[in-house]
């Protein structure tokens, strides 16, 4: 079952098309990645599974049911869109203490999540104006935990955190996904999605530009060969059908490892070295399909 799915979700404002069409489900025991450039889509799009957005067409649900008809939706889904939104004049434990008892949940329950995202007593007792952002998050998060939710929905949750803190979010969401939990994950740290995620969702102007497992879109066909004649297995592989390139390290084919071993044995020329082709990158991956998407700043 699909704990959020977007279906067909477009948002316009005037005349200007936002999110176009955009469909995607992000499942239990994974972590999806939600990817694309800035002005992409993205927000817009997570404000409209949470209800904060009214989609123009479309339908977005999550746990099988529109979010704003999820009973006391803080028990079910924890949601982070925007750490910097916090009442500056309360303390951390003051703002989680008044989500408890909005949820009916017990007193004890703040502590509990204060130890889980690492803000100490003193941090908890601090006004939030005085926060800095990786205490933010930090607090955005421990509420978004706050009523133990099957679902996660997390925007930019690693601005301002620290390597540690980045390699710490990374082991949480992991943690979770494997205990049963659903994570929608947008952030530009691409090598920390490529580190946690199982899926990816890509968007590029408001449109869906690549969809699937990490393994699948990041998976490269063909083979990497070195033989003692590199010259004759090429023309063996080609003569197969195969398309062929020569590297500094031997021969790239579009074959795979055992239709190499086939047009070996049959040329009659012993192999050295025979694998897979490397995996293509979540970065590269990304910049090859937002790149018309995208805009670069450039100063005068």
């Amino acid at each position: 079952m699909a704990m959020i799915t977007a279906e067909h979700l477009t948002r316009r404002y005037g005349s200007a098309v936002v999110v176009d069409d955009v469909s995607f489900t992000a499942r239990p025991g994974r972590v999806t990645g939600f990817l694309g450039p800035n002005g992409a889509g993205k927000s817009t799009t997570m404000r409209m599974l949470t209800g904060l957005t009214t989609p123009t067409s479309g339908r977005a649900t999550v746990l099988g049911r529109p979010f704003t008809e999820l009973g006391n939706p803080g028990l079910r889904v924890g949601v982070l869109l925007d750490a910097s939104a916090q009442h500056a004049g309360r303390t951390g434990r003051e703002v989680l203490a008044l989500s408890a008892r909005l949820m009916g949940l017990p007193a004890a329950r703040v502590d509990e999540v204060l130890a889980v995202v690492g803000l100490t007593a003193a941090e908890a007792g601090m006004r939030t104006r005085a926060y800095s952002l990786g205490m933010r998050q930090r607090l955005g998060l421990a509420h978004a935990l706050l009523g133990e939710p099957e679902v996660l929905i997390l925007d930019e949750p690693a601005n301002g955190l620290d390597p540690a803190g980045i390699r710490w979010m990374r082991s949480l969401l992991r943690s979770f996904a494997d205990d049963g939990g659903t994570v929608l994950l947008s952030s530009h740290l691409l090598r920390e999605v490529e580190a946690v995620a199982d899926d990816l969702v890509i968007i590029g102007s408001g449109r869906i530009v690549a969809h699937g497992s990490v393994e699948e879109l990041l998976a490269t066909p063909g083979t990497q060969v070195r033989s003692v004649d590199d010259a004759l297995l090429a023309r063996a592989l080609a003569a197969a059908g195969h398309e062929v390139t020569r590297t500094a390290e031997g021969l790239s084919t579009s074959a795979a490892p055992e239709e190499v071993g086939r047009a070996a044995l049959e040329a009659a020329v012993v192999l050295t070295d025979l694998r897979p082709s490397a995996a293509t990158g979540l970065e590269d991956l990304f910049f090859d399909t937002t790149a018309q998407h995208g805009r670069e700043e450039i100063a005068a």
